[in-house]
């Protein structure tokens, strides 16, 4: 019998037994992500796991942690809670697989203005299903109940996971030549970024959520709370095909900030602006905000999730692999001598 439970706690805003009764509700989705490594389950002060480093000469581990941001305020709106978590785990494994890492455990922290155990177990589900994508696992996590600090009907999310990979194996830029190849990996969107813009320009509120736009076929809603993509087996696909030089995650910043964390001294990335077929809520920004190209392209991914460089002889090769694995990748520039940095053409 557990004798934890406080009303004068509970008085104060904070009920404990309804954290236990979300981990009792949580524990399924989170046990489906347990892969070779986990030990015990959930419930204890931390998460273990037992990495295989057998076939290591060198392991190094390599971690990420990020959040959903202000794209929560959709999933508020639309009262759907199921698939922040997978923008959660998608903004730190697609980090950590830049470097050559693979994921291997992720830890969440939700802290809400009121604990509702059915919510959290949405929450947690879609954090589960984003691990599953990744081939990691939820070894822990923690929640939060915040009265006060927190409107009762809001929350926020974030986490950390972490990855390894062999010393010999990592993507570190070194090799970039000029002449080598950019290749993008097609996003799903807007992804986990630069929602502050979005929805100001797009006057996203309770009575225009719902609001279907024809150049998107679907709602504003629909479309903003798709999740962000998780690259981690395209990556392997890519990998597998041939030697990737270098990997950059485009987040918040846009190609200007992300592309040149991936380059090193003396080279730019040259990119033709349509090779890369744009999404079509870029456009709708753009336009309804009067939004300057660069603004853009220094704030969203624009269509391109990933963008990795490879030999100009491996690039052909590159794109036949991924879209043979399901993935929309293209050829959108080249490196070329220059200050280290990126020109849009």
């Amino acid at each position: 019998m557990n004798d934890s439970n406080s009303e004068s706690y509970k008085r104060a805003g904070v009920d404990v037994t309804a954290g236990y009764d979300a981990v009792r509700m949580m524990r399924p989705d989170v046990e489906k992500t347990f892969i070779k490594g986990v030990m015990g389950s959930i419930g204890g002060f931390g998460g273990l796991f037992e990495p295989d480093i057998s076939n290591m000469k060198r392991p190094i581990l390599v971690s990420g942690t990020d959040g959903v941001g202000t794209k929560l305020k959709i999933a508020f709106l639309m009262d759907k809670h199921d698939t922040v978590g997978i923008d959660c785990v998608a903004m730190c494994v697609n980090d950590i697989i830049c470097s050559g890492a693979t994921p291997m455990f992720f830890l969440d922290y939700i802290a809400l203005g009121k604990l509702s155990p059915e919510k959290v177990k949405q929450i947690v589900k879609g954090v589960s299903d984003g691990c599953l994508q990744a081939g990691c696992a939820l070894i822990g996590g923690e929640t939060a109940e915040m009265p006060g600090f927190y409107p009762e009907d809001e929350y926020d999310l974030a986490g950390f996971s972490v990855g390894m990979a062999d010393y010999d194996n990592l993507i570190d830029g070194s090799t970039i030549k000029p002449g080598d190849a950019l290749i993008a990996i097609a996003s799903s969107g807007v992804h986990s970024n630069g929602f502050s813009l979005v929805r100001k320009v797009l006057d996203v509120s309770e009575n225009t959520i719902d609001r279907y736009e024809p150049e998107l076929k679907k709602t504003v809603g629909e479309e903003l709370l798709t999740p962000t993509r998780i690259y981690v087996n395209a990556i392997k696909t890519l990998r597998s095909a041939v030697k990737v030089k270098a990997l950059s995650h485009i987040t918040g910043g846009g190609f200007y900030e992300n592309i040149p964390r991936m380059l090193k001294d003396g080279i730019r990335a040259q990119i033709e602006k349509k090779s890369l077929p744009r999404c079509p809520i870029f456009d709708l920004i753009m336009q309804r905000g009067n939004i300057s190209e660069h603004d853009m392209y220094n704030t969203f991914n624009m269509g391109a999730g990933i963008v990795g460089i490879v030999s100009s002889e491996d690039a052909s090769r590159a794109i036949l692999a991924l879209n043979a694995a399901g993935e929309r990748a293209h050829i959108i520039g080249e490196c070329a001598k220059g200050e280290k940095g990126v020109f849009l053409y």
